[in-house]
């Protein structure tokens, strides 16, 4: 559905497309300037320069104020929140529980349920399409690191615990291709195994590139109402 957000943002980055006009944003992102020495700085005519700024005024990017110690003078400077819309709008999602899946449930997505619970209060579970007879103790490590309480004893079999709405995380591009065909609404995070590099090192980083999925994600999934 069309709505103001989008095309405010199709403006936006139309606008910013050309190079002067990036460059009179990089030029003002520290400090305000009076147009004219902004054309100095970029080598522009006065006419030329007018031009650019009316789009970018347009499209709510700068704003110009009168000098308090001379009215004939203005100052640019960017809007206060002009570029939060450019980033991509997650879509809002109803589920009554997450389930976070790699093959083996013994790093990754152990992982993701407990930063998930740490988050959001949504349900969250974890599983694997084939688990292993452990959860690795490097993955116990990072989440003991990060002074985090991993309650999960065992790896589980996906097929165990899936319910038909629940929301499917792949955290494994193996799982991904493999569950491709299960009804269940499906997200998927390409995130590569740590435990072939095997080192506490590489547990951490994982941990740390989920916690960035997990914050970005969790705002925007709710519980469908009862």
């Amino acid at each position: 559905m069309e709505t103001e957000q989008p095309s405010s943002r199709v403006r936006k980055f139309a606008a910013l497309g050309d190079p002067v006009r990036l460059a009179i944003v990089d030029h003002l992102q520290d400090q305000d300037l009076s147009p004219d020495a902004l054309a100095t700085i970029l080598g522009l005519q006065s006419n030329l320069l007018a031009h650019h700024l009316k789009i970018l005024t347009e499209v709510g990017v700068i704003s110009r104020t009168r000098s308090q110690a001379d009215g004939r003078r203005t100052y640019l400077h960017l809007v206060l929140g002009a570029f939060a819309d450019l980033l991509p709008v997650a879509a809002q999602i109803q589920t009554p529980r997450v389930v976070f899946v790699c093959t083996e449930n013994s790093a990754r997505s152990v992982m993701a349920e407990v930063l998930w619970h740490q988050h959001s209060d949504a349900p969250a579970s974890s599983a694997g399409t084939d688990p292993a007879h452990r959860i690795n103790p490097r993955t116990r490590t990072a989440v003991r690191r990060a002074g985090l309480t991993l309650e999960q004893a065992e790896p589980r079999d996906l097929d165990d615990i899936l319910q038909p709405s629940d929301l499917i995380v792949s955290v494994c591009d193996a799982v991904n291709e493999k569950i491709a065909r299960k009804p269940n609404p499906r997200l998927h995070w390409s995130i590569p195994d740590p435990a072939r590099i095997g080192t506490d090192a590489a547990f951490a980083e994982t941990f740390e590139e989920i916690r960035t999925r997990v914050v970005a994600l969790a705002p925007h999934v709710n519980c469908p109402p009862n």
